[in-house]
């Protein structure tokens, strides 16, 4: 398990970037989940990842969020190998899901989110890579470090 990246709800993707970029990191790609309402931005950080979090719409949990807490950490995102048993797991402990089926999201990595009664206050996003995605993340990983 490791962390696959830290959700961060912004107003602008692009003023979020902008910083980032000042700070010499780079955009891998933009994305748009509608099922989520939501346009993201990965940015690899290391063998992890930034995801900037824009709202497409009024209604979608993001821009509730930043209407609540304003712009900032949203989750943490966690690389699990499967999913299935690591749900299993998390069921027969009790542990509260946002809901109980898994979702695909950007990149079209399986996910699920674990409520924060759950995990100590922060909604954690568990995920597993799609066979597509991996071998783009291995290509990623291979590249951040060559710079």
């Amino acid at each position: 398990m490791e962390i696959d990246h830290l959700g961060m709800a912004v107003k602008s993707i692009e003023t979020a970037r902008a910083f980032y970029e000042e700070l010499g990191l780079k955009v891998s790609f933009e994305e748009t989940v509608a099922h989520e309402k939501v346009k993201i931005a990965m940015i690899p950080v290391g063998t992890s990842r930034i995801e900037l979090l824009e709202a497409t719409d009024e209604a979608s949990t993001v821009a509730k969020f930043i209407s609540k807490r304003g712009e900032g950490l949203h989750h943490i995102a966690l690389l699990v190998d499967s999913l299935p048993p690591v749900i299993a797991r998390l069921k027969e402990k009790g542990v509260r899901l946002i809901s109980d089926r898994v979702q695909i999201g950007a990149g079209g990595h399986r996910y699920i989110f674990v409520h924060p009664s759950s995990a100590g206050g922060v909604l954690l996003e568990l995920c597993e890579d799609s066979p597509a995605k991996a071998l783009h993340r291995e290509k990623m990983n291979r590249e951040s470090f060559e710079e």
